[in-house]
């Protein structure tokens, strides 16, 4: 496994090029970001512009998450003799291809079969991507390195979807997926000019990593925002219904919540990055009684104006917990990092499916559009149950035995 904590030269120039190096990294978060999300927003011009119902089209954003689910284990094991910087070029080649290819896509197989293929890359780009702004940083100060790579994931929610979408709809959906492509394409760039060749570390192999596997600690970090952040999820996939319906707002309104929301996950990540480097554990178990409390929030106030887009502000600060998270990983994986942390972006799609169904059933049983509040309230306790069992476990292991040496990463 590659290591970057020891490079050779002094200590102003190396945070210089630690900095350029994040950089670069995040410019792809933000294209990844931006793709994901855009994808979404030009669905009625890609039906229009195909020849198919919105439902077909919406088949496309299903094989980008289907993507995601299948390349971020297959391609963390298989690779687990790449250098990381060889591997994050490709990474980024194959998802500018991919996007390059869908703005090209002349029939609805093709553009579901690039869509797949752009999905590939995500995980274990995010994954890679964070062990190696880790392993610049100071042992103290992981989880900022890791939060300034999750700004290009935040930002993009923020600005990167919307003029993505923008340009989708009033320039054609091609240009849409054209200018990700070439997000991607100046992200390998990026990556080529400013990260060093790593060496890679002796025992490196497929086997080794799939030993993540076989870790109970990192099952149950994984199952942590897989369940805990279901509600987060849940609320964004009704929100537009629930301000028009309940709230007595106008669809105008709609982007403008949304950018609360982006406003929210920007301030979280910041917040969220610094307090995990102060007290990790603590941050999680804190955050995902912050989740519970601000859900049950929206729960009772989604009628009031004022009251629901507070409430979403308070909701997007919830990705507070992604970069605590993350570093856990890191040191519960051992040496099978890549495998874990690439991982964690399925986990996340699972959060995402498992909030939005959820949270369509209580409103098809008769709940009312507020109830995704409490969906996600209780979806966060089952997360904090998660954590509360994993932290048990952690300190009856040390307890009983010396803590096992966390692999450099």
């Amino acid at each position: 496994m590659a290591s970057f904590s020891d490079l050779s030269v002094e200590t102003q120039t190396r945070r210089f090029n630690s900095a350029w190096i994040e950089f670069a990294l995040a410019v792809g978060a933000f294209g990844v970001g931006a793709g994901e999300f855009a994808s979404m927003g030009v669905l009625p011009n890609v039906a229009q512009g195909l020849g198919i119902t919105e439902p077909q089209a919406g088949h496309m954003i299903s094989a980008y998450a289907l993507g995601v689910v299948v390349g971020a284990p297959v391609i963390a094991v298989i690779s687990a003799k790449m250098a990381r910087r060889t591997l994050l070029l490709w990474l980024m080649v194959v998802f500018a291809l991919g996007n390059a290819a869908s703005a090209l896509a002349g029939n609805y197989p093709s553009l579901v079969g690039f869509r797949f293929l752009a999905g590939l890359p995500h995980g274990t780009y995010f994954g890679v991507a964070f062990l190696v702004a880790a392993g610049m940083a100071e042992p103290n100060r992981r989880a900022q390195a890791v939060g300034r790579v999750m700004l290009g994931i935040t930002l993009a929610t923020l600005v990167g979807s919307p003029v993505a979408t923008w340009l989708g709809q009033a320039l054609g959906w091609r240009l849409a997926f054209t200018a990700v492509g070439a997000i991607g394409a100046l992200t390998a760039l990026l990556i080529w000019i400013f990260l060093p060749l790593d060496k890679m570390q002796p025992g490196a192999s497929p086997l080794r990593e799939l030993g993540a596997l076989k870790r109970k600690q990192v099952w149950l970090t994984l199952a942590i925002p897989a369940i805990g952040l279901g509600g987060m999820f849940a609320v964004y996939s009704y929100i537009a219904s629930t301000l028009t319906q309940l709230s007595g707002f106008s669809p105008a309104f709609v982007p403008v919540a949304l950018v609360l929301f982006g406003i929210g996950m920007n301030v979280g990540n910041v917040v969220g990055s610094r307090l995990a480097d102060k007290a990790l554990m603590p941050t999680i178990g804190g955050m995902l009684v912050w989740v519970s409390a601000v859900m049950a929030l929206y729960w009772l106030t989604a009628s009031n104006p004022w009251m629901v887009s507070l409430c979403i502000f308070l909701i997007g600060c919830n990705f507070a917990i992604c970069p605590a998270v993350q570093t856990r990983l890191m040191d519960v994986a051992g040496d099978a990092q890549t495998l874990a942390a690439a991982l964690n972006h399925s986990a996340f799609n699972i959060a995402n499916a498992l909030g939005a169904w959820l949270g369509g059933v209580a409103i098809a049983a008769g709940f009312g559009w507020a109830s995704t509040g409490w969906v996600g309230a209780v979806l966060a306790l089952g997360g904090l149950a998660v954590f509360l069992v994993s932290w048990a476990q952690e300190r009856a292991d040390r307890s009983g035995t010396d803590p096992e040496p966390v692999a450099a990463a």
